[in-house]
């Protein structure tokens, strides 16, 4: 289980999202909405709006947004209809590139991801071009000099797929999607809380980018990532700091 967790690059990634929190109560309203309007307003009953929620409530959205999401989602209100929509690339050096939208103009959205793509370097793909090379998946990371035999212990007995150790010290925790959440309690109730948490798209096989490609690609993510539209972006270049 012994493996290379590129804690650098996660934290980056994780920095630059926190550096974006103008947009994060926007696209997490998305998420509530569409989780809610798929599998209904009772938390109990939809483990994706209990994740939206929880992401949110992290994020420091007051009830009364989160309720009044719920109800546009679930008929109570009237709201604007969002669908998903994935679209695949690639960046600099071949990198792989999945972007996941929510959108309510799917012209809209396809032409300005076609243009970041084509304006900084990469190149929009067609559907499966590269989603091949990531897993969907539960992932929790925990810090250099986390316990690794604890985290082992309890993240095996509640379900968990794989712990991996990085050379740097961390510890990464992959389940299913659907042991995600069952997982993260058994962690938290242990006194082991994850400096990241999330169901994600992980890529298998990284690329190395430094210098001016590692820029590059830089750039091309950060447009991308702020388009309107885009919810999440994946991918697996590992970039030098």
């Amino acid at each position: 289980m012994a493996g290379h967790s590129k804690w650098a690059n996660i934290q980056h990634r994780k920095g630059r999202q926190d550096e974006k929190r103008g947009k994060v109560w926007t696209r997490l309203t998305r998420e509530i909405i569409v989780a809610a309007r798929s599998g209904g307003g009772d938390i109990a009953m939809n483990p994706r709006l209990r994740l939206a929620i929880e992401k949110a409530k992290a994020a420091n959205m007051p009830a009364d947004n989160i309720k009044r999401n719920v109800d546009k989602a679930t008929g109570n209100l009237d709201g604007v209809t969002y669908e998903e929509i994935r679209y695949e690339g690639y960046g600099i050096g071949g990198a792989a590139i999945i972007v996941d939208c929510m959108t309510d103009n799917r012209v809209r959205t396809v032409a300005e991801v076609r243009h970041a793509f084509s304006k900084h370097g990469g190149n929009l793909g067609t559907e499966g071009s590269v989603a091949f090379q990531f897993k969907h998946c539960g992932q929790l990371v925990f810090a250099p000099g986390t316990s690794e035999d604890k985290v082992m212990e309890v993240a095996l007995d509640a379900g968990a797929e794989d712990v991996i150790t990085g050379d740097d010290g961390s510890i990464e925790v992959l389940t299913a999607p659907g042991d995600y959440e069952a997982v993260k309690n058994a962690l938290e109730a242990a006194g082991l809380t994850a400096e990241i948490a999330e169901v994600t798209m992980r890529a298998e096989n990284s690329i190395d980018l430094s210098g001016d490609d590692a820029a590059r690609m830089q750039k091309l993510l950060d447009v991308i990532e702020d388009l309107d539209d885009v919810q999440e972006v994946y991918h697996n270049a590992s970039i030098d700091q």
